[in-house]
């Protein structure tokens, strides 16, 4: 058994299937299923089961994989300690973040570092879904959500507060809901998930309520939601981090302050898969993306407003 085996098992198995580790090693699938075949005949045990779809370990294929994972992930280091040495920072980043809070809050971040760092070349997806981590091989994706999976290492940014917000001329016209369940009944404007329905959950004291919406707008492009209000089309149930300059202004006027409010999660985290070297590329942009966190919540814990705005 050589390096080359183990790191060719680890491929297998982060792929998910024999097609993708194959895409991603530059093999053909033959060549891929032959040299696991000769892997598995030197160990003399079953590494890997397949099925239809994917490829999972034996409980022998398991720590073998956690030992190339080791391997891998020094030889990564190793090889990035001696390529940096008086050099400026250089690689690439892949990463995702939400539509709204990437575009609101994290661009000006994501500028900044690029400007401070010129030779690291970021790749950024605006997505929402956790799955973008295995399907565009993505190195960190932030996300809002109560919980993080357990099979991602994720680091919380800060808390997520949403607000209900109308244009004046809306307010003229029908008045701002007093309750969190009258919003049942008003033209709400919001993200949703398709094919299923949006629950919001309201917390005051001891009372937690949770009500249905049935959105009159629907989008999970924030910007669009933010005019939709403006333009006193309806309710707006979004984060506050989307409409504070419009707050602030008195554009959009708030209601239920006193209720805290929930839809797809209260907390906002960085992810990352497990067992995955960081290269220093990759390192400094977790950093730094933590400390920017950081300083919004500094004097305002629960709003992940841009420092600017405080």
């Amino acid at each position: 058994m050589d390096t080359k085996s183990l790191t060719l098992l680890v491929e297998i198995l982060d792929a998910g299937n024999l097609s993708e580790a194959a895409r991603r090693l530059k093999m053909t699938r033959a060549n891929v299923s032959y040299h696991l075949g000769q892997l598995e005949r030197a160990i003399g045990m079953q590494l890997v089961r397949r099925t239809t779809r994917r490829v999972e370990p034996t409980e022998i294929g398991l720590k073998l994989y956690q030992h190339g994972c080791n391997i891998r992930d020094e030889l990564a280091a190793a090889q990035a300690s001696v390529e940096s040495l008086g050099k400026t920072p250089q690689g690439r980043v892949r990463l995702s973040v939400p539509s709204g809070y990437g575009q609101f809050v994290m661009t000006p971040w994501l500028l900044e570092f690029k400007r401070s760092y010129p030779d690291i070349v970021l790749d950024v997806l605006f997505e929402n879904s956790v799955e973008d981590l295995l399907r565009d091989e993505v190195d960190i994706a932030v996300r809002i959500m109560s919980e993080p999976p357990g099979h991602l290492v994720a680091r919380e940014l800060g808390q997520v507060r949403y607000v209900v917000c109308a244009s004046p001329a809306y307010r003229d016209r029908h008045g701002l809901p007093r309750r969190p369940e009258a919003l049942s009944d008003l033209p709400v404007i919001s993200a949703a998930v398709i094919g299923r329905p949006l629950r919001l959950s309201a917390y005051q004291g001891n009372q937690r309520q949770q009500v249905v919406l049935d959105p009159t707008i629907v989008s999970r492009n924030y910007a669009f939601l933010r005019d939709a209000a403006l333009a006193g089309l309806g309710v707006a149930v979004v984060p506050d981090y989307v409409v504070y300059e419009d707050v602030a202004q008195q554009r959009l006027l708030t209601a239920l302050d006193d209720w805290r409010l929930s839809i797809f999660g209260r907390a906002m985290y960085l992810l990352m898969m497990p067992s995955r070297h960081q290269p220093r590329a990759l390192a400094m942009l977790i950093e730094f993306i933590m400390d920017r966190a950081h300083a919004v919540h500094v004097g305002r814990p629960g709003l992940l407003l841009p420092r600017q705005a405080r």
